[in-house]
């Protein structure tokens, strides 16, 4: 049988397992990969290609990079007057314009790591932690114009375990959507492929993480949140707060029975870093970074500061 032509556009090293199983399947020829640019990384700042963009140069395929696919007009000439039969697209941080989702025979395709409708948007892996969700999964949607609404063509349910964190999910995902590839491919050769509109009234979204949404309030957040948020931005964006006005990194934290304590209160009685939260249970920030120190547990830095009044706060000027 003739191969089928398609195109992948992606970034992140999150991608490689995906377009790996591509590369592999006998159905399927990569006429290009298009990826992000090269960016300055590390202390020298030293431009580096990502992960999906060196994956194109070490097996010789054809590669754009570009900040905007939608601009780039000799590129969408080639590819117009080229047999491309599909476009699939998984994490690349662009959206398709009408002119490139109507070029490839079949459609585009994108990988969506949640059930769809539900989580549409950047960061559907953090909302699921975020909320204390059990499951997630993996969509292969039918691109549309409307971000994340076309049809579903195939879903798989993915578990979430309770010490899952964002960096363990996309793990989990990644290597769960390369291994649906497959049946993807194998549908759309039979001509199975079945499509079902998507339930707007169940849409929900994860829109982009800001840095910003680390910062824990314990006179406001309950136990629960602040835990999913420890969960949900790990590693990026991190959770935060200010002891005696200093950035303190929360790394790892625990419900503390035992002490009840008011919102925002602090106790140190048992060399634990122990505070209250909104829902009247108790923390303790068992592991930690004061700005400008390594990370350590609380009992090491409580002894580094014995004798001092200890401040807790959401906000650095207090």
């Amino acid at each position: 049988m003739k191969k089928l032509n398609i195109v992948f556009c992606g970034t992140p090293e999150f991608a490689i397992p995906i377009v790996q199983q591509l590369f592999d399947n006998d159905f399927i020829n990569i006429k290009y990969i298009v990826s992000m640019p090269d960016r300055p990384a590390g202390r020298g700042k030293q431009l580096k290609s990502p992960p999906v963009a060196n994956f194109a140069k070490e097996n010789n395929i054809p590669l754009l990079q570009t900040p905007n696919i939608n601009k780039e007009e000799k590129w969408l000439k080639v590819m117009e007057e080229s047999e491309v039969d599909f476009i699939m697209v998984l994490a690349f941080a662009q959206f398709l314009g009408n002119k490139i989702l109507s070029l490839p025979k079949l459609g585009c395709f994108n990988i969506h790591t949640s059930l769809l409708p539900k989580y549409r948007g950047a960061a559907p892996i953090q909302y699921a932690l975020l909320n204390g969700d059990t499951e997630t999964g993996i969509t292969i949607q039918k691109m549309v114009k409307k971000m994340d609404a076309g049809d579903i063509v195939m879903q798989e349910r993915v578990a979430i375990s309770p010490q899952e964190t964002s960096e363990t999910l996309f793990n989990k995902l990644s290597i769960e959507s390369a291994r649906l590839i497959p049946k993807f491919i194998n549908s759309i050769v039979s001509d199975k492929l079945e499509y079902i509109v998507q339930d707007e009234s169940l849409a929900s979204f994860a829109p982009s993480i800001q840095k910003e949404e680390g910062l824990i309030d314990f006179t406001v957040q309950n136990s629960a949140l602040i835990i999913n948020k420890l969960k949900a931005f790990f590693p990026w964006p991190g959770c935060f707060c200010f002891l005696n006005g200093k950035r303190l990194k929360i790394l790892e934290a625990e419900i503390f029975k035992g002490k009840t304590l008011s919102p925002g209160q602090i106790d140190i009685t048992l060399n634990h870093l122990l505070v209250g939260t909104a829902d009247g249970k108790t923390i303790r920030l068992s592991q930690i970074q004061l700005e400008g120190k390594r990370p350590c547990a609380d009992t090491q830095l409580l002894n580094g500061l014995q004798g001092k009044a200890i401040l807790l706060s959401p906000r650095q000027e207090e």
